[in-house]
């Protein structure tokens, strides 16, 4: 008997903020003695179709087709199903094309996670996915015990806000509390700034660097860290180098593993997460900052706005802006945030163990209301 079943398209060694926050709950809760099994895709083709990977069982089912950021495997529901039926809870990640399917095909109480929307390009089959996703989602959260989202704030802006009201639990994605490293990506005695994550199209990047490129210092640094090889529907990378225009203060660091985070975040002044998108919904990386004392600008936007609303730990700027997240840095370089105070509101809001144990309260909640389910773990 699995205490938790965990369904999603993407998981492990696949690096998003959704699947950073699924693989989180899953090794978290196993670390704590549960038994957790992960369905998910075999995104690519060298990846087993099972293994253990961190105390958590993962069976991966095969693609058969892909669809920009979307994948097709055709065994994905069914595997679902014949697992669900020696689980106490299914949770479902989404947006997630398959969620309304895994949903009426579970045989276990189901709670889903909901991270975000998704916004595909405006062509024929870009409206299509869209359409479909959010039938899928309101079918799924109409079949749900629980539906978990990251805050109210972007909860009540979302285009699937009716779906989200029904039996809302606001948990915020997991973060860490990065410590120690060494500030190895400095170079200078100027300001550094730092974006770490995905170089797509919603991550705004390229306004952060005009919004960088602006500031007549030039001891000031900025460090862009994140995978642009490996990113579902495409990356922007070449549209960043030419924002640069070859401007040797800015760094493109590429992908960094877990263990160069520390000395990632040791190296800056402030963080940046100029997200264009608005269906962000959150942003750990920005969050994970704050924690280590770090001020952060971040956009307008719902949800990416509350960990600074919350916290007083940086500046909020205009998406697609970079005159206002030039004038962010200005006020951060001059004028900075109590940090300590700001770093200690940001843990007790958001630190790890926290988050897992509403997760886990979620989830037990989901088990216990259920009919003729039981209501203990063994």
């Amino acid at each position: 008997m699995n205490d938790v079943l965990i369904a999603l398209n993407y998981y492990r060694p696949y690096v998003s903020g959704l699947t950073n926050v699924a693989r989180d709950v899953a090794e978290g809760l196993a670390a704590r003695g549960w038994r957790v099994t992960v369905v998910t895709s075999q995104h690519a083709p060298e990846l087993p179709l099972e293994e253990m990977l961190a105390g958590v069982r993962v069976i991966r089912t095969p693609v058969a087709l892909r669809l920009g950021k979307g994948i097709i495997s055709p065994s994905f529901v069914s595997t679902i199903r014949r697992e669900s039926a020696n689980a106490r809870v299914v949770n479902i990640h989404a947006p997630m094309l398959e969620a309304g399917l895994v949903a009426a095909a579970s045989l276990a109480p189901v709670v889903m996670t909901y991270h975000c929307d998704v916004s595909l390009p405006p062509t024929l089959l870009g409206g299509i996915q869209n359409k479909l996703l959010d039938v899928s989602t309101g079918a799924a959260a109409r079949r749900s015990a629980f539906v978990i989202v990251t805050s109210d704030d972007y909860a009540d802006h979302s285009r699937m806000r009716a779906a989200l009201s029904l039996r809302r639990k606001v948990v915020p994605p997991t973060c860490h509390i990065r410590s120690g490293g060494a500030p190895v990506y400095r170079d200078g005695p100027g300001m550094h700034v730092g974006f770490l994550g995905r170089i797509v199209e919603e991550k705004g990047v390229e306004f952060l660097v005009e919004g960088f490129r602006a500031l007549d210092d030039p001891d000031a640094r900025l460090l862009i860290a994140g995978d642009f090889n490996m990113v579902a529907g495409g990356s922007v990378i070449e549209r960043v180098r030419e924002r640069m225009q070859g401007d040797t203060r800015i760094k493109l660091l590429g992908f960094l593993p877990d263990g160069a985070l520390d000395d990632f975040y040791a190296s800056l002044d402030v963080f940046a997460l100029p997200s264009v998108n608005p269906f962000e919904a959150f942003g750990i990386v920005q969050v994970e900052a704050m924690m280590r004392g770090i001020p952060v600008i971040a956009s307008d936007l719902p949800g990416v706005r509350q960990p600074v609303l919350a916290t007083g730990m940086g500046d909020i700027v205009q998406p697609r802006s970079a005159a206002s997240v030039t004038a962010a840095l200005k006020r951060l370089a001059h004028t900075r945030p109590d940090v300590e105070a700001g770093a200690a509101r940001a843990r007790a809001l958001y630190a790890f163990d926290a988050t897992l144990d509403k997760f886990a309260a979620v989830f037990e909640e989901a088990v216990a209301t259920a009919p003729g389910r039981p209501g203990a773990r063994a």
